[in-house]
């Protein structure tokens, strides 16, 4: 089964889970969006008010500048996977509680599963909390950390959430920096990979 698919099923299953704390307050389930094949996966925090109209995550001021982000280390929002540790937008765009991520976690934990990425970028401290705890994102936004999870080895790359870039001019300055920071990890990244096939051929 394809992971396009995969993903479907996780999606119907959640539109039907009636526990979920914040479904009765939204207009729409914010599932994700981009390519199920991606190898690079991005988890922000919770959807806003365009983004609960819309069922689609960043697609608000938050979500242009994230957009124009990808689009200075040419790498096409199409071709990544983008979605949140909630599922349904907050009432006022509030944080969401501990109680409302625990809630969700089953099925982000599935989605993260399914894509099995080579990066996870996380988006704001929510989603860094979840492989990072006791950290502060001042401290280690665009750094490499090589992390265990359920057994699979991922690279996760904290970063300031956009919209903490659109209402602070430095942290939008060191938000444009650590994304070249990513274009160099996927550099290496592909290098590692490369270089790994070249010596699996030789030994055939």
């Amino acid at each position: 089964m394809d992971k396009q698919k995969l993903l479907e099923d996780v999606r119907k299953k959640m539109q039907k889970d009636t526990s979920l704390p914040l479904k009765k307050g939204a207009t729409n389930l914010v599932f994700g969006d981009g390519n199920a094949e991606s190898e690079i996966l991005f988890i922000g925090e919770g959807p806003g008010f365009y983004e609960d109209q819309k069922g689609i995550p960043f697609v608000g001021n938050a979500g242009a500048f994230l957009n124009q982000l990808l689009h200075l280390i040419e790498l096409p929002r199409e071709k990544v996977f983008i979605t949140n540790v909630v599922h349904h937008r907050p009432p006022d765009n509030r944080d969401p509680d501990q109680s409302e991520i625990d809630a969700y976690k089953p099925y982000l934990d599935e989605i993260i599963k399914i894509i099995n990425p080579k990066i996870i970028v996380t988006l704001g401290r929510f989603s860094m909390a979840k492989f990072l705890p006791y950290v502060k994102i001042t401290s280690v936004h665009g750094r490499r950390h090589v992390v265990n999870w359920r057994g699979m080895e991922i690279v996760v790359i904290p970063m300031f959430h956009p919209a903490a870039g659109l209402r602070n001019p430095d942290v939008k300055r060191q938000t444009y920096e650590d994304f070249e920071k990513l274009r160099g990890t996927l550099d290496e990244l592909r290098k590692e990979e490369n270089k790994v096939k070249i010596e699996q051929m030789k030994l055939v």
